[in-house]
């Protein structure tokens, strides 16, 4: 089933028009909604659909998506003028549809501990500024990246301290968090 859910997304992403067009109704309206993004981008492995709609951003659209003054969908996205952005204007920027072209993946512009700066990523980087500074001013943008890179360097300590204490307890004999003896049954029971 795992596999299954994976190829769904995976193996069509960029080789089908119906991916984000939808076969049935090919209508770049219907794929320039954020909702369009959420048929893959959601759940327990790939949380960008809920990171969006409690954003303020996704709060925007969620509140405006109706008011065709505030979101007119019927505009190709060079030419959009958004009160919010959706998932389609940064990331398919100007309506390319290279998805990876204009990425905003944040996870892959260089953030562990080993690389956060190097210049592999400041292209990258940089980009994802010009993305932001749409409607933010670029300070605002750079100030909000580098509030990520600590929150990505606060959470690699704290994966790595976990993984400390783990060892620790396998270290003094303690490996197993509930001993048999003292684990609960499946009634909740000892």
């Amino acid at each position: 089933g795992d596999t299954a859910g994976c190829t769904f997304c995976h193996a069509s992403s960029e080789e089908r028009c119906s991916t984000c067009h939808q076969r049935h109704q090919f209508n770049p309206v219907v794929a320039r909604k954020s909702e369009q993004c959420k048929a893959c981008h959601w759940g327990k492995d790939h949380r960008d659909w809920e990171a969006y709609d409690i954003s303020i951003h996704g709060v925007v659209w969620q509140t405006n998506k109706w008011d065709p003054t505030q979101f007119d969908l019927s505009k190709k996205l060079s030419e959009a003028d958004y009160v919010g952005p959706t998932c389609q204007y940064c990331h398919l920027r100007g309506g390319h549809h290279n998805v990876q072209r204009l990425s905003t993946v944040y996870t892959s512009m260089g953030m562990s501990n080993a690389d956060r700066g190097a210049p592999l990523w400041k292209e990258k980087r940089d980009t994802w500024v010009s993305v932001c500074d749409d409607c933010h001013s670029p300070r605002f943008a750079r100030e909000n990246l580098q509030a990520m890179d600590e929150a990505c360097k606060d959470a690699g300590l704290k994966y790595t301290e976990t993984f400390k204490v783990a060892e620790n307890l396998m270290l003094d004999g303690m490996g197993e968090p509930m001993p048999k003896d003292l684990a609960p049954d499946w009634s909740g029971q000892h």
